[in-house]
């Protein structure tokens, strides 16, 4: 009976577990070659690690069974057993070597998505800003000099390079079937390279936590055949306004919003910092405007 209820308790308790990372597991459904690469990392050092433990447990139950206590005299002692080098070596040998086979795998994955696609490598990237403020993402086009908020469409089969960077707290960018995750900064650029190869609708968002709304930063990453790429492009040049900087300030006020799009970037008057803006404050103008002025007055004061 005991055994029993210990069994209902383990399954509610995975169910619960599953409900909540549904998301999660769209890992293991990969649409893109990076994506694949680190789902077929994980399956390996998951079965890898299965192997481990059925081998520990099957050890585990034949010395329960053969070593189990038995009915002998009070005066019983049991025979002086050697300890064995051999065993001793190979019981030191096999974590070792299963640790090295793991570090060469999850190392060469690592090097593998960290850099262009190996089938796009004579193609060039379609570069796309993303950048993160309290609750939304931005992702602006320069090649194309448009900007959308809280979505992001790109073409199949063709590289995509995310240039990551935050105008608030670090955030974590994440399109579980198509990449990886990489952290989104302020003063700093950190590049994911990715590719699709085939269309469809992914959920993006940001996991790692920000602040009080996070939850509500999930976007669409639609991946779209290329004439409707340049169709939609070409459509957001016809209707969509133009982005202002004083529009901007206001997008960067932590809020939770729904879907905008517009025919120009920030990126013409608050550039991503990187070059010549590496290392720079890249706040509101009224920031940079009040941070200007404290300069200017202590170079007054020791004038």
């Amino acid at each position: 009976m005991k055994a029993k209820w210990l069994l209902v308790s383990l399954f509610l308790t995975l169910s619960l577990l599953l409900s909540g990372c549904e998301n999660s597991l769209l890992i293991f459904d990969p649409k893109g070659p990076q994506a694949k690469t680190l789902s077929d990392t994980i399956l390996f050092s998951i079965i890898t690690m299965a192997g481990i433990l059925f081998v520990v447990y099957v050890l585990y139950t034949f010395m329960l069974v053969k070593y189990r206590a038995s009915k002998t005299g009070d005066d019983y002692e049991p025979p002086h057993e050697e300890g064995s080098k051999w065993l001793e070596i190979t019981w030191t040998a096999i974590p070792i070597i299963i640790v090295i086979i793991l570090s060469v795998v999850t190392v060469r994955s690592t090097m593998d998505v960290e850099s262009v696609p190996e089938a796009y490598a004579n193609e060039d990237p379609l570069v796309i800003y993303a950048s993160s403020s309290n609750f939304k993402w931005h992702f602006s086009y320069p090649e194309e000099g448009i900007e959308t908020v809280n979505y992001v469409n790109m073409p199949v089969d063709r590289p995509i390079e995310f240039r990551l960077y935050s105008y608030g707290p670090i955030t974590s960018f994440w399109i579980p079937q198509l990449a990886g995750q990489k952290y989104a900064m302020s003063d700093m650029v950190n590049t994911i390279h990715l590719a699709a190869d085939t269309t469809g609708s992914f959920v993006g968002k940001n996991s790692n936590f920000s602040g009080k709304d996070f939850a509500h930063m999930e976007f669409e990453a639609q991946v779209m055949t290329a004439k409707d790429y340049d169709e939609w492009v070409q459509d957001v040049k016809d209707t969509a306004p133009a982005l202002t900087e004083e529009e901007f300030d206001q997008l960067l006020e932590p809020s939770v919003l729904g879907r905008k799009t517009y025919s120009s970037t920030h990126l013409t008057f608050r550039p991503a910092p990187e070059g010549e803006n590496a290392g720079h404050h890249h706040g509101s103008h009224k920031e940079m405007t009040d941070e200007s002025s404290s300069h200017n007055m202590h170079e007054e004061e020791h004038k």
